[in-house]
């Protein structure tokens, strides 16, 4: 696919490659990319509207979420056709996508920003598809996969280095997650906290330019944004501070209690052997049948979040759509359908703040607490929970209501939830998916690098290896005091057999009469493998309380194929530290 000329590639690859005109070329590219991404939001957000006002009959300008109940009840079954639809697409393209897709933060935690462009466009179809049909999933990991996908792609055909491929597909997340809401600095702090996983001033231009150029390349070409209107909140006083401390702990636990149901409903469906291909069918039913209760459950739930703020309702009917939001999104996420809890998670908080306001009022406890400002702190404290980013949360509720009087309550209930998520859980919903596959990672900060350094490229191969049964004269003969640290001791069948530090053979209280070495054999059972990583050795390392270790080749043959020292891992993971560190702040 050619996605610019020759002349305009080669106009890019000088200016980024000119020291000088770098930052200049980076921040046109950034907007570029930022354009890029309010077409793939504004392409994205009309089809999937269209879907919903084609199959659910709805009005001109009516959201699916907001309805009061479905045009008919056989209506409850478009879920089902969804779930059908995208079990054909996965077996049309098995062969062709044969592992899962690397998202944002995965490509940039582990890959430098690499990511396919036919993995992402699949990823956005599923999404579309998802929530089109009215599953309980939000559109903007289909915007951020899409847009990231492309910036990646761009990037490396103008053979960037890794850092500005990283900062790159931050600019396109970052630019997605701004046309979606008509938020630039929510996007932009998006873009630093989950998708590049640190902020430094070299990032701030190309980062912003992006997300601003986003937001009116959506607006622009007539998106549909998703912003959430407040109105006025009542001014708040330090004093007003303690009841939305107790509602961000809430946010926190609840938000943890949603991402674990989700994996429950993974978990039920494999113990029950349903086959995959069916998962996503029957989901859409179980999400078809809460919709006959209530349409609020269907899709991200946009309109229902509008509905649910200017509703009177009272704190019981708040907990039951609570109830069945979160039911419905589990269902849909863990039956196969795909999609996130963005936007999800932000009614999700409302309803909670606002019940949580509401029962706080009956109590007596607080009579002035006002529903509408716990409802927009909900929002934050429940988004933090489950999607992470602080700043990123507290920024989008300024955002939307223009006002920073609640800037204080925002920021305090926004920190405890993610203190309480990290205390008690330690992920996000998108690093806790990765987890499920295997991953260690829990941000996107770039640990790629550290899984290449191993400890077949850290360790020396040139190492002398003695009998475990040699005499403790014949050792000394072979290794004079001075001569070398340590030697490695092999056993009968030519298999590790532990270390042997010289200066043990030589100390003053070493008792006459010893006829072998076996006694001063050290770490007998610790061995590094080739294929360790350098955290995986510094633990085995500081496990054992050893100052070196012998590499084998396998536990089962203990064949010595070198040795490693502590000093010079650590000296190594220092390297690299310090290499990831000038990346990220663009020195050097």
């Amino acid at each position: 696919m050619r996605i610019a000329s020759p002349l305009i590639v080669t106009a890019f690859r000088l200016l980024i490659r000119l020291r000088r005109y770098r930052e200049i070329g980076l921040v046109a590219l950034a907007m570029a990319v930022g354009c890029l991404a309010g077409v793939v939001v504004t392409t994205m957000s009309r089809v999937t509207n269209l879907a919903h006002q084609w199959l659910y009959m709805l009005p001109s300008g009516e959201r699916l979420s907001e309805q009061e109940s479905l045009a008919h009840p056989a209506l409850a079954l478009i879920p089902v056709a969804g779930g059908i639809l995208l079990a054909l697409l996965a077996a049309l393209t098995r062969r062709r996508f044969k592992r899962q897709p690397v998202d944002p933060i995965e490509a940039n935690a582990l890959h430098g920003g690499r990511m396919s462009v036919g993995e992402s466009l699949l990823v956005a179809v599923q999404t579309m598809i998802s929530s089109g049909f009215g599953a309980s999933v939000g559109l903007e990991a289909g915007y951020t996969q899409a847009s990231a996908g492309f910036a990646s792609r761009i990037a490396e055909a103008l053979r960037l280095r890794r850092r500005d491929i990283r900062t790159l597909v931050g600019c396109a997340a970052a630019g997605a997650i701004s046309a979606a809401f008509d938020a630039p600095i929510t996007g932009a702090f998006y873009g630093f906290e989950l998708i590049i996983g640190t902020y430094s001033v070299a990032l701030v231009a190309p980062v912003l330019a992006a997300s601003l150029a986003a937001s009116l390349t959506a607006g622009w070409l007539g998106a549909f944004q998703t912003t959430v209107e407040i109105g006025p909140v009542p001014i708040l006083t330090a004093s007003d501070l303690a009841p939305f401390l107790l509602l961000g702990i809430v946010g926190g636990l609840l938000a943890v209690a949603v991402m674990q149901l989700t994996t429950g409903v993974e978990r039920a469906f494999r113990l029950v052997k349903v086959p995959a291909w069916a998962r996503p069918a029957i989901g859409g039913a179980l999400v078809g049948g809460l919709a006959l209760l209530t349409p609020h459950v269907l899709s991200s739930g946009h309109g229902a979040l509008h509905a649910a703020l200017a509703s009177p309702v009272g704190w019981q009917m708040l907990l039951a759509l609570f109830v069945l939001k979160a039911l419905a999104s589990a269902l849909s996420l863990g039956s196969g359908f795909r999609g996130g809890l963005f936007f999800a998670s932000l009614y999700l908080g409302a309803l909670m703040g606002k019940a949580y306001a509401l029962i706080l009022i009956a109590t007596g406890l607080t009579p002035d607490l006002s529903p509408l400002i716990a409802s927009v702190i909900g929002m934050a404290s429940m988004a933090v929970g489950i999607v992470g980013g602080p700043m990123t949360m507290a920024f989008l509720v300024l955002e939307t209501t223009g006002d920073l009087a609640i800037t204080s309550a925002v920021l305090t209930a926004s920190v405890v939830s993610a203190v309480v998520v990290r205390e008690t859980f330690g992920y996000s919903f998108s690093t806790w998916r990765l987890h499920l596959r295997g991953e260690t990672i829990r941000s996107a900060n770039d640990i790629g690098r550290m899984r290449f350094l191993t400890v077949s490229r850290m360790m020396r191969s040139d190492v002398r290896t003695v009998s475990s049964g040699l005499s403790l004269d014949g050792f000394r003969a072979l290794f004079p005091l001075g001569s070398t640290q340590r030697a490695i001791a092999v056993d009968g069948n030519g298999g590790y057999a532990g270390v042997v530090v010289v200066a043990d053979a030589y100390a003053p209280d070493t008792a006459e009469g010893r006829t072998d070495i076996a006694p001063f054999l050290r770490h007998r059972e610790a061995m590094l493998l080739p294929s360790m990583t350098v955290a995986e050795a510094a633990k085995l390392f500081e496990a054992a309380n050893a100052e070196e270790l012998a590499v084998v080749e396998s536990l089962h043959t203990r064949k010595v194929i070198g040795l490693l020292t502590e000093q010079y891992l650590l000296r190594r993971y220092a390297e690299e530290l310090d290499k990831a560190r000038r990346d990220l702040t663009g020195e050097g």
